[in-house]
């Protein structure tokens, strides 16, 4: 593929593909980005003068535009990315995520068809759109099993209620229009440019000011983490080879307790840059009431990936998270440009009416 149109390409996930993508053999991405709270142009600085980066400000539910960038650039492929995506703020204001999540996809994929449909025969064949989503689509599992490509969906919040309806869509523009379609549903990600009200990079930015770390319920909830290069890796195999209409989900073969994960973060900013006081910061967690609707656990089969196309990922949690630690510790000016923005590293999704 020539030309991508990525979405949602200054976001934490969007922003690592479009990086991953340039160094590994694609000519050019028109990177579209709607700037709210969590796209940060900071997060691609670095593309300014790149000449295979195009970046455009704008929301993927204008049609208009969406058409222009397709049409001028002779778009190869769409891949996904833009999305309202944290569970708590989904909880407090749903009717954000329905407008992106499901009626943006819908714009997108309309926009899509119709310049696919309006391409040569010879490019026809090529063309790509990629809808990234989660691991949450399928709800919650027990203490055994994994998520597989055949689980039913049973989204347990507005968030994965549409991101699930999202690519019940995608689905049904390939079963209805032929558009050629893949889906990956991935699990929790980390790594650099995350924005700080997810679990990570939240956890550590209150533990370097010694603040308490709040942890949801007893923190036995279970996640599989993926360090999100290697999820840039993996959406690159399946938009290269994939099979049209397929899905494929993308693990990182780490299931941890929440409470593991954070003791993990504390331990490495002990040992890089202990409190004054030489208070280990594991002392500083504290057990707060649980997230309404709070799935136990995630954990993803991502055989099919690695049998079809060779894919498994790289990283290991240890190396992953160490890595993520010193990213943070290194790039504080861009962690306190965001956090001069609106967020202010508080509790959201306490709202259960």
């Amino acid at each position: 593929m020539k030309t991508l149109l990525v979405t949602g390409g200054a976001g934490f996930i969007g922003s690592n593909f479009v990086l991953e993508a340039l160094t590994r053999g694609i000519d050019r991405i028109i990177n579209l980005d709607k700037l709210t709270y969590a796209g940060n142009p900071d997060t691609v600085a670095i593309l300014d003068r790149h000449p295979g980066h195009i970046f455009v400000q704008g929301d993927i539910g204008d049609r208009e535009l969406v058409a222009h960038l397709l049409a001028k650039h002779a778009v190869d492929g769409v891949v996904n990315f833009a999305a309202e995506s944290h569970v708590d703020r989904s909880i407090d204001a749903p009717a954000a995520f329905l407008e992106t999540n499901v009626m943006g996809t819908l714009a997108l994929l309309e926009g899509a068809r119709n310049h696919w449909q309006s391409r040569s025969a010879a490019q026809h064949d090529g063309f790509r759109f990629l809808q990234v989503s989660t691991d949450e689509v399928y709800g919650s599992l027990g203490p055994t099993g994994s998520f597989s490509e055949t689980t039913p969906y049973a989204p347990n919040s507005p968030y994965s209620a549409s991101k699930a309806a999202a690519d019940h869509l995608v689905r049904a523009f390939q079963h209805t229009y032929g558009l050629p379609t893949l889906t990956t549903n991935c699990s929790n990600n980390y790594g650099p440019f995350q924005f700080p009200e997810k679990l990570i990079p939240l956890i550590l930015q209150k533990a370097l000011a010694g603040e308490p770390l709040p942890v949801y319920g007893d923190g036995r909830n279970v996640r599989d983490w993926l360090y999100v290069k290697d999820h840039c890796t993996a959406i690159l195999k399946v938009i290269e080879a994939g099979r049209i209409g397929e899905t494929y989900n993308i693990g990182g073969n780490a299931e941890l307790e929440n409470i593991t994960v954070v003791k993990t973060v504390c331990a490495l900013l002990d040992e890089r840059q202990p409190l004054p006081s030489g208070q280990p910061r594991e002392t500083l967690i504290r057990f707060v009431k649980d997230r309404p609707g709070h799935d136990l656990r995630y954990a993803i089969d991502a055989s099919k990936l690695q049998r079809e196309l060779g894919w498994a990922p790289s990283v290991s949690f240890q190396t992953g998270i160490t890595r993520t630690v010193d990213w943070y510790l290194q790039n504080q000016t861009w962690v306190q440009r965001i956090l001069d923005g609106s967020y202010r590293l508080e509790r959201l999704g306490t709202n259960a009416a």
